[in-house]
């Protein structure tokens, strides 16, 4: 599995899948958990850092393109997608993979990009209704 340890002083730079908005995303750790920071703009979320090996994991037995359906927190999350996985209660952590309240959203968004820099998956860059499936 590849590992991803950016630093705060060394974030990667990445594109949301359409290649409309840029943000980084770099390795930490809060309360002794790995997560991931992503910055978006002045916006800060954190995920737990295991969604890269739990989502790539469930990419594969699947088998075939996803959709990504990034919605914010406050909305719901179109049933199938990777954002709805992200919060469900059936995926490995059991819930939220974001982990700052009001900003737990948006999963389908900024993980696949990254994940994509890491090779673990190909991902489509349309202006709307993005896929991704793993390599």
């Amino acid at each position: 599995m590849a590992t991803f340890d950016r630093t705060k002083d060394n974030p990667l730079a990445l594109k949301t899948p359409p290649g409309t908005a840029e943000f980084t995303m770099h390795a930490d750790t809060k309360d002794g958990v790995a997560i991931l920071v992503c910055t978006v703009g002045k916006t800060v979320l954190h995920y737990d850092a295991r969604c890269i090996q739990d989502l790539h994991a469930m990419l594969k037995a699947r088998g075939d393109w996803m959709d990504l359906g990034g919605a914010d927190e406050q909305k719901p999350a179109k049933e199938g997608t990777v954002e709805a996985w992200g919060r469900s209660s059936k995926n490995p952590v059991g819930g939220w993979y974001g982990l700052k309240k009001g900003l737990r959203g948006r999963f389908g968004v900024y993980v696949p990009p990254l994940m994509e820099a890491l090779g673990l998956c190909e991902l489509e860059h349309n202006p709307k209704n993005n896929r991704m499936r793993a390599k």
